[in-house]
């Protein structure tokens, strides 16, 4: 049974950017975010599981969040697109999904996509573990740094480099490589506008400049969770090559959904073997560095 609470947090007190999240909810522990869908849908996956309707000073996320334990480790699920998958890339509120989040009381984000490969070693079915990425979008909200009220205050000249949180990152490298499945350690994604898929000049030009994937979703998502200060990592699922291949038909959305099901159980279980990795650390110095590199990045005058 899902028992569902609506929960309303006062993000008001969040006005000093040297002020750390975290001592503002009082976090104790770890507490591992999966953004998903396909994959974690199973009833039995969570116990204990509570529906969170959640409201933030970005308004409303994608969908409820299902908090819970899986495997008897605290986490808390958000479907990216929404549950019946009614947003499309260029439409999530990243903003008010990243808050949320953070407000539930999550210190970690693990998220799943689906990409196309740029290059022949990327093949359709294998995993990747997402490293940096190349912004071809335009007027999504990518910053939390925008005077919207109930926000914080002043102006963050984040650094993107690493993009993404290397011990995260280590945690969903040493899943895939325990359950055997092939993966790559590293990885770019293009991050194009979407709906549509690119052309043929496009997905060239995304080779020429060194990208290995493309794909919808990673921007501004990842830029997000960096300036929550939350540990962010996120595992690609290849579902296609694009359409730079000469001898290769362009892609379709029944491939991508054909591949994506008959592989996206190995994300899921990636996703789940890291939950567990993470849960069991108890070095947690990153994720202070994590919330005091935001806070040295804020410009705010008094």
């Amino acid at each position: 049974m899902v028992f569902k609470t609506i929960i309303n947090f006062n993000w008001a007190v969040y006005i000093i950017p040297v002020q750390r999240l975290n001592s503002v909810l009082e976090l104790k522990t770890n507490l591992i975010g999966i953004i998903g869908g396909s994959g974690f849908d199973d009833p039995n996956l969570f116990e204990n599981p509570i529906e969170l309707d959640l409201s933030t000073p970005f308004g409303k996320p994608s969908d409820v969040l299902l908090s819970g334990q899986i495997a008897g480790v605290p986490c808390v699920l958000l479907a990216r697109h929404g549950r019946k998958h009614q947003y499309q890339p260029s439409d999530v509120n990243y903003r008010a999904n990243i808050w949320a989040l953070k407000q539930a009381g999550c210190t970690h984000v693990l998220a799943t996509t689906a990409t196309g490969s740029l290059v022949e070693d990327y093949q359709p079915g294998d995993l990747v573990i997402l490293d940096d990425f190349i912004d071809r979008t335009w007027g999504r909200k990518c910053t939390f740094y925008d005077r919207t009220e109930g926000g914080p205050r002043g102006v963050c000249h984040l650094p993107m480099h690493p993009a993404f949180c290397e011990r995260s990152r280590r945690a969903l490298q040493d899943a895939a490589r325990l359950r055997g499945y092939k993966y790559h350690e590293n990885g770019t994604a293009v991050v194009i506008q979407g709906p549509r898929f690119s052309s043929r000049a496009e997905s060239l030009m995304h080779r020429q400049w060194g990208g290995h994937l493309v794909n919808m979703t990673t921007v501004p998502e990842v830029n997000l969770a960096k300036e929550a200060g939350l540990s962010y990592a996120a595992v690609a699922l290849v579902t296609d090559y694009d359409c730079w291949r000469k001898d290769e038909k362009s892609v379709s959305v029944s491939e991508v959904l054909e591949m994506f099901s008959k592989n996206v159980k190995k994300a899921a279980d990636v996703i789940l073997d890291a939950v567990q990795i993470l849960a069991a650390d108890t070095d947690l110095e990153y994720l202070d560095a994590h919330e005091n590199m935001v806070s040295s990045a804020i410009m705010l005058k008094e």
